[in-house]
């Protein structure tokens, strides 16, 4: 179904060159990234006030590693998470004529297609926890798989792009990679929520191909008729979106709560501990602000919107609203009953409205 080898090799041959740095300059922005993210640690415990239960941070590794390194990585993750569908859409296909070559030579048109996206996104993640994939020999992983990414080229392409200090912005960013470490860390019910809903998501896809086709081309009419039925100012849906079933939507809404909620918290605490530890916390903050807004090319743009990326970057905005008005309304220890069970996580709904998170999960619990 899917030629994870040719997916790798596309993606590594399509990947832009990444900076250019000396040896010696390489060296030690790897070791400097290891110095920060131990750092970070102890910074992110002290202002979250989350600690691990039985698994320390350090138990996951913290792994430096060029793009090459990340799309391996994740080609191991979307491996990991894509069996199941992958098993029942190789066993419907199993019962048709020829569906043996069929399925070879999808497999590889899917691995083109997976492996130009992750060219894609290679140049442009600066760091990742990485939650589910299993480990290998060259990219070791901690329980459950939980392993840190910080991706070394791109980091030091944004310093330069920004000019910001490099040992400034270093540690901001392994500042926001540590918060989500400790929250996977801390919070030991996370991960296997998340792998439901993500496995309920991918279960509710509708493995025949016939209908799939027939989306896609629904899809793509509205894509380029655009959509009357939307309201005024109302952002038109990704094609990840558009393709989705009634059920999906719905465990995507909460999917998105969740992200948000990862997302901003992270973004939240990086800034709240910055001001600590980072001398040009505010200069980075601005100048990475405009670097989002600002975008790239329209090309690049376009395939934001495609993906869905722009969608993620709203994530990081109402995410961190959210989190800023529960802490300044109940404190720091009122907002971490958000990781008390999957009951307690924002709606999306609530996410836009904390106020109501509030009352739902602390008026109720307090009367």
């Amino acid at each position: 179904m899917v030629d994870w080898n040719l997916a790798v090799a596309t993606a590594t041959r399509l990947v832009r060159p990444g900076p250019e740095v000396g040896r010696d300059e390489a060296r030690e922005v790897v070791a400097e990234l290891r110095r920060h993210a131990k750092a970070s640690e102890e910074h992110v415990r002290a202002y979250t006030r989350m600690i691990p239960e039985g698994t320390e941070p350090h138990d996951t590794p913290v792994l430096v590693v060029d793009r090459a390194g990340w799309i391996r990585a994740n080609v191991a993750g979307f491996r990991e998470l894509l069996t199941p569908l992958l098993g029942k859409m190789q066993d419907r296909r199993s019962a048709n004529p020829g569906s043996a070559v069929l399925g070879a030579v999808g497999g590889k048109v899917t691995g083109v297609e997976l492996g130009m996206l992750l060219s894609f996104l290679a140049s442009r993640i600066l760091g990742q926890y990485e939650t589910f994939a299993p480990a290998t020999p060259d990219l070791p992983g901690g329980p459950g798989g939980g392993r840190l990414l910080l991706v070394a080229p791109n980091i030091v392409h944004v310093e330069r792009e920004l000019d910001v200090s490099p040992h400034d912005f270093r540690l901001w960013v392994c500042l926001h990679e540590e918060t989500h470490r400790t929250q996977f860390t801390a919070v030991p019910w996370l991960r296997d929520h998340l792998q439901g809903e993500i496995q309920s998501f991918l279960a509710a896809t509708d493995v025949d191909p016939g209908t799939v086709v027939e989306r896609l081309r629904e899809a793509a009419q509205t894509l380029a008729g655009g959509r009357p039925e939307a309201e005024e100012g109302e952002p038109a849906p990704s094609f990840v979106e558009l393709v989705q079933t009634p059920e999906q939507r719905e465990i995507l809404g909460r999917l998105t709560a969740v992200m948000s909620l990862l997302e901003g918290h992270a973004d939240y605490v990086m800034d709240g501990v910055g001001p600590q530890v980072v001398p040009s916390v505010a200069e980075i903050r601005e100048k990475f602000q405009q670097r989002r807004a600002r975008g790239a090319s329209r090309v690049d743009l376009a395939l934001r919107k495609l993906l869905g990326l722009d969608a993620k970057l709203r994530q990081y905005r109402d995410g961190e609203r959210f989190v800023r008005a529960v802490v300044d309304e109940v404190g720091m220890d009122g907002f971490n009953r958000v990781w008390t069970s999957p009951n307690t996580l924002p709606t999306k709904t609530e996410i836009a409205a904390p106020a109501d998170w509030i009352a739902r999960v602390h008026r109720k619990a307090d009367s």
